[in-house]
Order: structure tokens, then sequence, then C-alpha cells
């Protein structure tokens, strides 16, 4: 009965905004609410036994979905702020001017958009960056922004296990004294087989977004090879931190070559039936700036020894009541390289104060009903979590026994569906899938994998990811709709990594 109750928040939420078609906001604020109720009434929480009260509780939680809430709005506002920019300099209109010129046919610029640049960003920055400039980088090459989103969430999707340089592999290392070369290769197989799925439905998502021309999978495969080879071979044999950034930066490059060289050699792409198009009026190396820009940044921050560790080393944290934390690294955040990167876009793209003034307070306009969503979905998760209702739903998935290793990369999901983060899936659940394991006779590594793989997957529907998504193209009050489009290939996808790790703990 009570893993009943346990699993109703998540129930709520799907209902509201899948089924009835709510917005975020609307369906945040009442499942919070009964969430909360539930969990003072049938979970006890702030009951005996506990180091606060109920009272007590609640505003801990608030302040934890508080403080959580602000390290998302740091990401999405400066993103939205930048595609906005980019409206008002008339840069969206160079990008897809140079886009034109790499490949006219607009279903390869998409497979470069939807695919390889939302891995490089999730392998180098990871924390909601890669969905927040990825979407809007696509409504700028022409997609609708409800296919944007939904390109850009699945196409992130196989790199977040190892996204920011293997964030998520950290808390797995300290969790079970496993190596992170030993977790890398027990979770990249999962990705690197079963990956192709993701990239299916990215070009049959492309397919939809360019009427009038076939869905791109010759194309698309050979994207999928030209990141998914290397991220195994990555994964398994150097370690977690440059699966995701160095196959996409290595697959980027490839794909490129290759689509130059098909144009080159006339293999149509249907250039000869393309219309000459006018110059820009800018650049689209000034038209990129912002992006480029902020790749330069993350690489830097992230990759150079001296100036990671400086960055890193400043840590803002802080506890209350004994129970409820928050910690950031405010100047290794995002939410800090990406103002910087508006800035010198701005600079770079000559805009206008007036031009700078109008993309801020269109960001700003569109921001409130995005705090609201976030903040909701943030409090159930963390209600779910602290009153021990997360922890009830892991344990009623073991009691199957035999069928565990089907159901563990679901448990993976689960946290980040709840969390809205793969590293805090990892915190909540690793020791679980280990002590299961151990428990049941089982290989470790491979459920950890699972757990990794599953923990990934999640990103795709986590609420608050598809809220951010939505908010940087102004979908604000559509996201059930992206949720009805990416929950049944990650039931799918989540199962077929179920299978996968049934076959390596036989």
């Amino acid at each position: 009965m009570r893993a009943v109750l346990a699993v109703a928040p998540i129930v709520a939420v799907l209902t509201l905004m899948v089924g009835l078609r709510w917005s975020a906001a609307r369906s945040g604020l009442l499942a919070a609410v009964g969430t909360l109720a539930l969990a003072l009434l049938a979970f006890g929480f702030g009951g005996p036994g506990r180091p606060y009260t109920p009272a007590l509780g609640t505003v801990g939680l608030l302040a934890e979905a508080g403080f959580l809430t602000l390290t998302v709005v740091a990401i999405i506002g400066p993103a939205l702020a930048i595609h906005h920019l980019q409206q008002c300099t008339g840069a969206t209109d160079a990008l897809r001017a140079g886009l034109g010129r790499l490949t006219p046919d607009p279903r390869i610029a998409a497979l470069l958009l939807a695919w390889f640049f939302p891995l490089f960003l999730e392998g180098a920055a990871g924390f909601g960056t890669p969905v927040a400039l990825a979407a809007p980088f696509l409504v700028a090459a022409g997609f609708r922004p409800l296919l944007a989103v939904t390109a850009a969430l699945i196409g992130h999707a196989a790199g977040v296990s190892f996204g920011a340089l293997g964030t998520p592999v950290v808390a797995q290392v300290a969790a079970t004294g496993f190596s992170g070369a030993e977790l890398a290769r027990a979770t990249a197989p999962y990705h690197a087989l079963l990956g192709w799925v993701l990239a299916a439905a990215v070009v049959l998502v492309i397919g939809r977004a360019v009427p009038g021309r076939p869905a791109p999978w010759a194309w698309g495969a050979l994207a999928a090879a030209a990141f998914l080879v290397p991220y195994g071979l990555i994964g398994w044999f150097v370690g977690p931190e440059l699966p995701t950034i160095g196959a996409a930066l290595l697959g980027g490059l490839v794909f490129v070559a290759v689509v130059r060289m098909a144009r080159a050699g006339g293999a149509g792409h249907g250039e000869s039936q393309q219309p000459v198009q006018a110059p820009p009026a800018m650049s689209p190396l000034r038209a990129a700036a912002p992006y480029l820009a902020l790749v330069a940044v993350v690489l830097i921050t992230r990759l150079v020894p001296p100036v990671r560790d400086v960055l890193v080393g400043v840590i803002v944290d802080w506890e209350l009541f004994g129970a409820f934390t928050g910690s950031v690294r405010p100047l290794y955040h995002p939410g800090l390289l990406l103002p910087m990167a508006f800035a010198i876009g701005a600079l770079a793209q000559g805009a206008s104060g007036a031009d700078v003034r109008r993309a801020v307070g269109n960001t700003n306009r569109m921001l409130l009903p995005v705090v609201v969503a976030l903040m909701a979905m943030v409090t159930i998760a963390r209600t779910m979590s602290q009153s021990g209702m997360t922890d009830e739903l892991a344990v009623t998935a073991a009691g199957v026994g035999a069928g565990w290793p089907l159901l563990a990369p679901a448990v993976g999901a689960l946290g980040t569906f709840v969390t809205g983060s793969a590293t805090a899936s990892n915190i909540l659940f690793t020791d679980f899938q280990q002590a299961t394991a151990e428990a049941q006779g089982r290989p470790v590594l491979p459920l950890l994998g699972a757990q990794g793989f599953g923990a990934a997957v999640g990103n795709i529907i986590c609420p608050h990811n598809v809220v951010a998504a939505a908010a940087t193209v102004g979908l604000s009050r559509q996201e059930g709709e992206v949720l009805r489009r990416t929950l049944p290939l990650t039931v799918g996808y989540v199962a077929l990594g179920g299978v996968l790790a049934w076959w390596f703990t036989r």
C-alpha cells in the first residue's frame, strides 16, 4: 500500500501534464500540495524520530526547492537571453544561411544541431545547458519549437551518463569504491549498443520537421556511428571523463568531413535544385559568436587543470535543521558562463543597447511561469526524497527477485525523474543497486552500469528538464505535449536497457 501511495505523485504529474494537457506550472502546483500532504499524513514527514517538526520540515523543503530552482534558472535565463539576442541582431537568419552553405539539405544540418551539438555541450557542461541551447538553435535553423525541444531532449540523452566530464560517475566512485575506469567500462556498453535507438528517434523527428523530404536514415546512421563507436571505445579503454565530449567532437568532425566530401562529389543533397542565396548581412562566425564563446569558455574552465581547480574550489553551501542542504560551485556553474557568452556575442555582433534591453526584457517576461513550474516540480522531488517515498519505490522494485536486472535501469530513470539530475540519481541509488546485486549474488558492475544508463535516460522526461527546454523556445504551457512525445521512447529505451542488464548479469 505504501508503494502505491509513494508512486502517486509521479502518476499525478503524468496524468495532469500528459493526459489532461495541463501546463507544468498548474500541474506542478497541484501535485506539490498533494505530495506534501501525503508525506505528512502517510509517511511521517516531520513526525517522531525526525530532527524537525512538520512545520520546520516544510520550510526546509521549500528552502531546498528554492535553492535548486535558482541554480536551474541561472542557466535558463541567460540561455533564453542569448536566443532573443540572436533574433534581435539578425544572427538567427545568418546562422540559417550559414548552415545552408555547409549543406543545403536542412535535414543534414539538423543532425549536427540535434545530435552532435547537444552531446558536446552535455559532455562539456551538463546541468541543463545542452537542451537550453540546442532547442533555440534548432528553432533558428527552422524547426518548429515543439519539434526542436523534442529533438534536443532525445539527442543529448546518450551523453548524460558521462556528462560534465564524468560527474555522474564520480558520485558512483565515491559510493562504491570501484574506480572510474571500472564504472565507465560497465556503463558505456549500454548506450554504445542501444544508442542507435535514440539516433533513429532524432531522425524521425527531423523527418517530421522537414516536410516533403524523407527521413535522412543513411545520414542518421552515419551520425550514430560517428558518435557511438568512439563513445564506446573511450568509455571502455580510457575512463569516464571523455566519452561524451570526445566522441561528440571526433564524431562531429567526421560527419562534417563526409558531408563536405559528398557535396564536393555531387552526391546529392539536392543542391542543384536550391536557389542561390544572397550573402547574409552578418557572417556565420559573428552570428555564432555566443555559442563559440560558450564552447571556448567551457573548454578552458573544464580542461585546463589550474583554472578548473581554482573555480571548483569556491563552494557556497548551507544546511537547515540538520537535514536540508544545498551546495553550488558558483564560479564553475554554467550560470556564470552563459552571461559571459551573451556579452561576448553582443559585442561581436555589434548589438545596440536597444537590442540588449529588448532581449533581456523578453527573457524576463517569459521567466515567471518557468520559475513557478520549476519550483513546484522540485518541491515534489525533494518531498519524495526527504519523506522516504523514493526509497519505498526502490525497495518495492527490488522485491521482484530474479527479474531485478530488468528493472534496474528504471530505478536510475526514476531517480532522475524526481531529482532532475543523473548525478543525484546515482547518489540516491548506487548503494541500493550494489546492495541488491550482492544480496542476490549477481555481479555488481553491470547493475551499476544499468543505474548510470537509466539515470541518463530519465533526463528525457524529467519535468524540470522539460520545463527548462520548453521555456527557451516559448513553449511554457505546452510541456505536457513534449512529454507525450518523449515518454513512449523513454519507456521503451529503459526496457531495452533492462534486457541488456539481464543479459550482462546472467
